[in-house]
């Protein structure tokens, strides 16, 4: 008998680099979508996609790209982005992409250290690439994709296709398993970015590890949203949908994804713990003024889901009244939100309260926290849909090995773990030791089953000043569970008496807050100030201290007037808090909180 669909599909994971999974899944699937817009503005299948990527592929050749050198990439989500990154790694060249929020400076920076001389950037990128480019002075083509844009620039159209005699093969067959794919620079909480060198065998295993626990099924669709430079959307919408044949369908606007969930259905959908928070807060309001029966089908379920979380059996009336909620509304809900196809829903980047946790599980949806870093290609712990333990990042993930520390800090093992950094021995020595293992710089503990719980970084665990060691980081997370009107919090303790924080009020929930509170057309900024706003930060404050050990509890606060932006002074652009930077800026009001 021949093979099925699903079978050849899986012909690319006996690939071994990534330009040959390309070619397998185009063999296989040359009909299938494979990029697309909300629209179908541009619909893509694989023949096409590689036929289009062939044709840059010969067109950057002809310009001198070759085996080894590096391009990089300053593009939002969309198709441009997987046919640039495709065609560069079809002749053996390394892509790496640059935030869209990076300063000249930074670009200048991640620009030299990879060593790059082509740059293929959107128009809306270009004077923030033209302002870094009196520091590149080995930059000698950039490629504009809307078109050229004077005579220091190149348009997209003039190099696809420039060379219609380009014969790609020799190339992506010259590739081997040691050549770096990719370059994800790191996003810089602590000091410059760093270069992680990821080669082909690096991804063909996260590949292996990531599909051994989520079991993609044929035809798999996902939506492309996060940023391009992140390890996340790379491995997510990138590499997996490039093995498997999925279906990608790209979203230019981050903020918009919301929308995107019920256009597409995702098989898979990912995403940072602050767009479920926004969702759940959103979705609760709404559920908890529909009555008394939806109040009583949402307490059922939640109680069923921690229940069973503790190993305890579920009374038969509990599992009835949740039972009946799920077929009167909470499946019709998951079909609303559009996860109601989804075989799993993860969160990652930072922790995730554990009420947004349970209340999805709750719902039905089968949200779980995973880790990851971009020194193991985003692969590392995650929860199994059908196992999830709430609290935990799930157990190793298979091909990869974790252990502890003498001090509790996670160390992980296997060919997921990158070559080293780009042009730093030393700080690639001092992660990677002489057996192999990654030191993470995360502590965590190991429970009996293997599920891995991620403490906080090792750099920034607070010891109080009567010596007592606390996570930030779980502290903060337990207040934005209390509260949906706090946005982002900054946790102060390390070496002081008690602890405080910076809060930020969420953009989307404090002015709805202030509209029913009657405070009309005041900005974040005013807000701060306003008395029903700082009631309801405090009732917040109140309800997660009553969650934490007396010694963790937050003393005071500051409202910090506006936002924290992604990409700014005070978040990375994948909404890590820089601690340092922060303490920095508002040293102020830190002290006053101390006075």
């Amino acid at each position: 008998m021949g093979e099925t669909t699903a079978e050849m599909t899986r012909r690319s994971l006996g690939a071994r680099t990534m330009t040959e999974a390309f070619r397998l899944t185009v063999e296989d699937n040359a009909d299938r979508v494979a990029m697309r817009t909300q629209h179908d503005e541009v619909r893509l299948t694989w023949a096409e996609l590689r036929d289009r990527v062939d044709a840059l592929a010969g067109g950057l050749a002809a310009r001198g790209v070759r085996r080894g050198d590096t391009v990089a990439l300053m593009l939002g989500n969309r198709p441009e982005f997987a046919i640039a990154d495709l065609a560069a790694m079809t002749l053996g060249a390394t892509p790496f992409s640059i935030y869209q929020t990076f300063t000249p400076a930074q670009i200048a920076y991640v620009f030299g250290d990879a060593g790059a001389r082509v740059a293929i950037v959107e128009e809306q990128f270009l004077e923030r690439f033209r302002a870094a480019r009196a520091e590149l002075p080995a930059l000698e083509l950039v490629i504009v994709v809307e078109g050229a844009r004077g005579d220091d620039t190149l348009g997209w159209a003039d190099v696809e296709g420039a060379d219609p005699e380009f014969d790609p093969e020799p190339h992506w067959r010259a590739v081997e398993p040691e050549d770096v794919a990719t370059l994800i620079y790191t996003s810089g909480t602590t000091g410059p970015p760093k270069g992680v060198q990821i080669v082909h065998r690096n991804l063909l295993a996260g590949v292996h590890a990531a599909d051994g626990i989520i079991h993609f099924p044929d035809g798999s669709r996902v939506i492309s949203w996060l940023p391009a430079a992140h390890i996340a959307e790379r491995m997510a919408h990138h590499y997996l949908p490039i093995v498997f044949g999925m279906t990608v369908t790209t979203c230019p606007n981050p903020r918009e994804i919301v929308a995107f969930l019920p256009a597409v259905k995702p098989t898979w959908f990912f995403a940072v713990p602050r767009i479920f928070e926004k969702l759940k807060a959103g979705l609760e309001g709404h559920l908890r003024t529909q009555g008394d029966q939806t109040v009583a089908w949402l307490d059922a379920a939640r109680r069923r889901v921690e229940l069973e979380q503790a190993g305890e059996p579920v009374p038969d009336a509990v599992a009835a009244t949740a039972a009946e909620g799920d077929e009167q509304l909470f499946a019709g809900l998951r079909a609303m939100l559009g996860l109601d196809e989804a075989i799993a829903v993860n969160a990652g980047a930072a922790p995730t309260p554990r009420d947004v946790l349970v209340f999805f599980n709750a719902i039905g949806v089968p949200l779980a926290e995973l880790w990851g870093m971009s020194e193991t290609c985003g692969i590392g712990a995650v929860n199994p849909p059908e196992r999830i333990k709430i609290g935990t990042v799930g157990p190793a993930s298979p091909g990869v090995e974790a252990a502890l520390a003498d001090d509790g800090e996670l160390l992980i093992r296997g060919d997921v773990v990158m070559a080293g950094y780009r042009n730093r021995p030393e700080q690639t020595a001092e992660a990677l030791d002489a057996d192999g293992w990654l030191h993470t710089g995360d502590i965590a503990q190991i429970d009996d089953d293997g599920y891995i719980a991620i403490v906080d970084r090792k750099k920034e665990i607070i010891i109080n000043a009567a010596g007592k060691n606390m996570s930030p980081a779980n502290i903060e997370s337990t207040m934005k569970g209390a509260g949906p009107v706090i946005g982002h919090i900054c946790v102060i303790g390390d070496r002081r008496p008690y602890n405080t924080a910076l809060i930020v009020l969420d953009s989307d929930f404090a002015p709805a807050l202030a509209a029913r509170a009657g405070i009309e057309g005041k900005s974040l900024e005013e807000l701060a100030a306003e008395e029903a706003i700082v009631a309801a930060v405090q009732a917040a404050v109140d309800a997660g201290n009553a969650e934490l050990a007396r010694v963790e509890q937050l003393k005071k606060f500051t409202i910090v007037p506006g936002d924290w932006a992604p990409g700014g002074e005070e978040l990375t652009p994948t909404l890590k808090l820089k601690r340092k930077p922060i303490a920095e800026r508002y040293a102020a009001e830190i002290e006053a909180m101390y006075g």
